[in-house]
C-alpha cells in the first residue's frame, strides 16, 4: 500500500516549526556567556531575562489554545510565528537589560500559543494510535534545535557576532511561515492533494468543518481533569528549563570550558533528548497498540522515564569527572524527554474537541516552572558559587512528578465524565477510544 504523503508533509512542517522555535529560544542560552560579558550583566540578570520569556509564554498558553480551538491552527500559527520573527530580530538588536527583557517578553507572546495550536493540528491530522509518535517526533526536533544551536552560535561568533544568529533565525522563521501558510489546511479532507486512500487513514471529522469548535469551554471540568497532568509537567519543566537555559553556561563557567568545548558538550546532551523524545512516543504507541490500555501507554511510561531521569541526575551532584558528568546528564535528559510524547498525548486522549485549551493548560504547567527555575539557578550560583547545587531541587521535583503521575486519568474522556467520575473507562484502565481511531484501525 502506498504510504500517505500529505500527512507526512504536514508532520514535516510541524517538526520544522518545533526545530525553529527552539533555535529562537535557545539562541539566548547558547550566547548567554557572551551576552553577559558584552552587556555587562550578572548571572542574576541573565536569569531574569531567561524568565521574562516564561511570563508571557505562560499567559498565552491557554489563550492561544482557546484561539486555536475556535479559529484553527493555521490562523493561530501564522500570527504567532510573525510575532516571534519580530521578537527574534529585536533580541539581536538589544543594547541592555531592559531591551533584552522586552524582546524576550515578546517572544513568549509569539511562541505561547504555538504548541497548543500544533496539538490542535496533529489531532485533526493523525488518529489516536499515532498520537504518542507524532508528539514525540515533533518534540524531538525541538531538542535537535537545542543541540544545533550551541555549535551554530560558536561558528557565527567566529565569523561575525552573537547578534548575527538572531537575524539568521528570524529569516529562517519567515521562510517557514510562507511555506506553512501556502501548504497547510485545518481540515485535512479539504487539502488539495488529499487522496481518497489517504483520507481513509484520517481520524473521523469532528463537526462539519472538522477542525474548530464553537462550544463553550467546560473550564471547571477541564481544570479538574487536566490538573494532575499540569503538575506532572511542572515537575518535568523545572529540570527541563535548567537544561534549556543554563546548560551552555554550566559547561562554560561551571566547568571552565571555552565556547567551542561548551557548545559540543551541550550539543551532546541535547542530542540525547532527540532520541528520548522519539523513543518515548514510539514506546507509548506500541504499548497502546498491544494492550489497548491507555494508562499503561501514557502513565506508566512517564513514571518509568521520571525514575530514570532521577537516577542519572543524582550523580551530577557529586562526581568530579567531566566525561562522567556529561554522560550522566545526557542519560538523565534522555529519560526526561521520554515523557514528552505520552504526556502531550494525554490532553488529546481526554478531549479532542478542546485539545487546544487542554494542551495549553498542560504546557502552562511547564511554563510556570520556567518563570522560577532560571532565576533560582542564577541566584544560587551568585550566592554560593556552586554550579551543581541548583540541581538538588530537580531531584525533589522529579520524585514529586512520579507521585503526581498516579493521579492522571488519560483513560477517561472529558465528555464521558459523570458524577461517579468513572464513565468512559473500561476494565483495567482500557480506554474506549475507538471513535478516535481511523476507520481502518477501528475495524481491526
Amino acid at each position: 500500500m502506498q504510504r500517505p504523503k500529505v500527512s507526512r508533509a504536514v508532520l514535516a512542517l510541524m517538526c520544522a516549526m518545533s526545530f525553529i522555535m527552539y533555535l529562537d529560544r535557545v539562541n539566548l542560552s547558547a550566547a548567554a556567556g557572551l551576552i553577559r560579558d558584552d552587556l555587562h550583566l550578572s548571572n542574576t540578570n541573565i536569569g531574569l531575562v531567561f524568565a521574562a520569556f516564561a511570563y508571557t509564554y505562560t499567559l498565552c498558553q491557554v489563550i492561544g489554545g482557546w484561539v486555536s480551538d475556535r479559529f484553527g491552527a493555521k490562523t493561530t500559527l501564522v500570527t504567532c510565528a510573525s510575532i516571534w520573527i519580530v521578537a527574534t530580530v529585536a533580541t539581536g538588536l538589544a543594547g541592555g537589560l531592559v531591551s533584552l527583557f522586552g524582546a524576550r517578553l515578546l517572544l513568549g507572546i509569539g511562541e505561547g500559543a504555538a504548541l497548543p495550536a500544533q496539538a490542535r493540528a496533529l489531532t485533526n491530522w493523525f488518529p489516536a494510535s499515532r498520537r504518542g509518535f507524532v508528539q514525540g517526533l515533533t518534540h524531538s526536533f525541538s531538542r535537535l534545535g537545542n543541540a544545533v544551536t550551541p555549535p551554530l552560535i560558536a561558528l557565527l561568533v567566529a565569523y561575525s557576532s552573537w547578534r548575527a544568529s538572531f537575524f539568521a533565525v528570524g529569516a529562517l522563521t519567515f521562510v517557514w511561515v510562507v511555506v506553512y501558510a501556502w501548504y497547510f489546511t485545518d481540515d485535512p479532507r479539504k487539502h488539495r492533494h488529499m487522496s481518497e486512500q489517504e483520507a481513509a487513514q484520517l481520524p473521523p471529522p469532528r463537526k462539519a468543518a472538522g477542525e474548530t469548535t464553537r462550544e463553550p469551554t467546560p473550564w471547571r471540568r477541564l481544570l479538574k481533569r487536566i490538573g494532575p497532568t499540569m503538575l506532572v509537567y511542572f515537575c518535568y519543566g523545572w529540570t527541563g528549563w535548567l537544561f534549556f537555559t543554563w546548560l551552555p553556561s554550566f559547561f562554560m563557567h561551571g566547568r571552565g570550558l571555552d565556547l567551542k568545548s561548551s557548545a559540543m558538550f551541550s550539543a551532546g546532551v541535547f542530542l540525547s533528548g532527540v532520541v528520548g523524545n522519539t523513543a518515548g512516543g514510539v514506546l507509548s504507541d506500541r504499548i497502546l497498540k498491544r494492550t489497548r490500555n491507555v494508562v499503561a501507554a501514557r502513565r506508566n511510561v512517564i513514571i518509568g522515564a521520571f525514575l530514570g531521569a532521577l537516577i542519572f541526575l543524582a550523580p551530577v551532584m557529586i562526581v568530579k569527572s567531566l566525561p562522567v558528568m556529561a554522560v550522566c546528564m545526557s542519560l538523565s535528559f534522555f529519560f526526561l524527554e521520554m515523557t514528552i510524547g505520552p504526556i502531550w498525548a494525554v490532553p488529546m486522549d481526554i478531549t479532542p474537541q478542546h485539545v487546544g485549551v487542554a494542551s495549553g493548560l498542560v504546557n502552562a504547567g511547564s511554563a510556570i516552572a520556567g518563570i522560577f527555575t532560571p532565576i533560582v539557578f542564577g541566584l544560587v550560583v551568585d550566592r554560593t558559587g556552586s554550579w551543581t547545587l541548583p540541581f538538588a531541587g530537580s531531584l525533589g521535583l522529579l520524585a514529586l512528578g512520579i507521585v503526581a503521575t498516579f493521579f492522571m486519568r488519560p483513560d477517561i474522556a472529558l465528555d464521558a465524565t459523570n458524577a461517579s467520575g468513572d464513565a468512559g473507562s473500561g476494565a483495567n484502565g482500557e480506554l474506549r477510544f475507538a471513535e478516535s481511531l481511523s476507520p481502518r484501525e477501528s475495524n481491526r
